[in-house]
């Protein structure tokens, strides 16, 4: 696992072993820890008027270099990285890439089984081809596809937020329930069928502000979500399903939103049975703008006074076989999950059962505790 970042503006968050959670940034390859009363979470670091002033100059501890702080399956009494978020909402934009669109309505019409998706995939794809790629979501084109795939009997919910004026937004996890880099993510029990979603996720603050980037798995239960569209929160929600790190790049003169509209996103599964899995997301390709994702989830009609997390969504649905001809891919148990971009740098998880992989317990009661008894609150 790679560890090295290029030089820039970082906000992130470390377990410190008989202390608990600590706001940190990153300086010469060095891990500080820069809790204090001003700031004694991300959150109140990004709520701050000059968050780069912040992370630049604030007095901190040096914890080490940064890859003695990123372990697996790290446990309370060890000093670890962990997810860069605290009290911030954790939200997810869906169906945002051309092609995660024509694999959502794919899993609709094959109603969670994995063996139905190649036959539906080619009627689906002969009809809708590339025509959805350069679609502006909720322009008049869009209302003509729409209308055209009507006729054809391919509309589906899917292509609804996909092309037109709303884009999904949902509650992907709890405030502090995100697990960071090196530690296990969970998959439902219930699910046979299901990937990992490689994305970029925004760090905004409760006025809306879009304050910098950071890499998320959204991990994806395929079958539960192509059952039934109301299912989305079973197939979303669920202990260390939301993955986030290794850290916060905030944005400066060197890295800005643009910066994020370009970035390439490159994803690497390795399985214990010998599998190897390799695939990309190009933010170049996403259908609506980061920006407008970010209108579209807080605004006048409906505030966030911690910020949020907002995951941007992916172009990668796997369909490469795995178990068997026509079965496409799943997860097994074990599998090593790497999302990384130069910018932002590496996020690694492996994959357990949500049943399996530690139980979250860490709350925010337990967060204003902690902080009223270190005296930061």
């Amino acid at each position: 696992m790679t560890t090295a970042l290029p030089q820039g503006h970082y906000l992130g968050r470390v377990w410190r072993a008989g202390i608990g959670p600590a706001v940190v940034t990153l300086r010469d390859g060095d891990v500080f820890d820069i809790t204090s009363k001003t700031a004694p979470t991300t959150r109140d670091v990004l709520e701050l008027a000059d968050p780069v002033g912040h992370v630049a100059t604030a007095p901190g501890e040096n914890l080490g270099a940064l890859a003695t702080l990123i372990q697996t399956e790290a446990t309370p009494d060890s000093t670890h990285l962990i997810a860069p978020a605290d009290l911030q909402a954790i939200k997810a934009c869906g169906v945002t890439f051309a092609r995660s669109m024509i694999e959502r309505v794919i899993e609709e019409r094959a109603g969670g089984n994995p063996a139905r998706a190649a036959e539906i995939r080619a009627r689906v794809v002969g009809v809708i081809g590339d025509s959805l790629r350069d679609l502006v979501p909720g322009s008049a084109k869009a209302a003509e596809v729409k209308a055209l795939l009507q006729t054809e009997g391919l509309w589906s919910q899917y292509l609804e937020v996909g092309i037109g004026p709303d884009a999904e937004v949902f509650t992907k996890a709890q405030p502090l329930s995100a697990v960071g880099t090196g530690a296990s993510v969970g998959l439902h029990p219930i699910s046979k069928w299901n990937n990992p979603e490689p994305e970029v996720v925004l760090a905004v603050n409760s006025r809306g502000t879009i304050l910098g980037a950071t890499l998320g798995n959204d991990v994806n239960l395929r079958d539960v979500e192509g059952r039934s569209a109301l299912l989305l929160g079973k197939a979303k929600d669920n202990n260390a399903a939301a993955a986030l790190g290794p850290f916060i790049r905030l944005f400066d003169a060197g890295f800005t939103l643009d910066s994020v509209r370009k970035l390439d996103l490159s994803l690497t599964v390795t399985g214990t049975d010998g599998f190897k899995l390799q695939g990309r997301s190009s933010m170049a390709e996403i259908s609506r703008d980061p920006a407008d994702l970010v209108r579209q989830t807080l605004g006048r009609h409906h505030q966030y006074p911690d910020g949020l997390m907002l995951y941007c969504g992916t172009m990668f649905s796997p369909v490469q076989d795995r178990d068997g001809p026509g079965q496409g891919f799943t997860h097994h148990l074990g599998d090593v999950v790497s999302i990384a971009t130069p910018a932002l740098g590496t996020l690694t998880n492996t994959v357990r059962l949500s049943t399996e992989a530690p139980e979250w317990h860490f709350g925010t009661a337990a967060l204003m505790r902690n902080l009223a008894g270190r005296g930061l609150l």
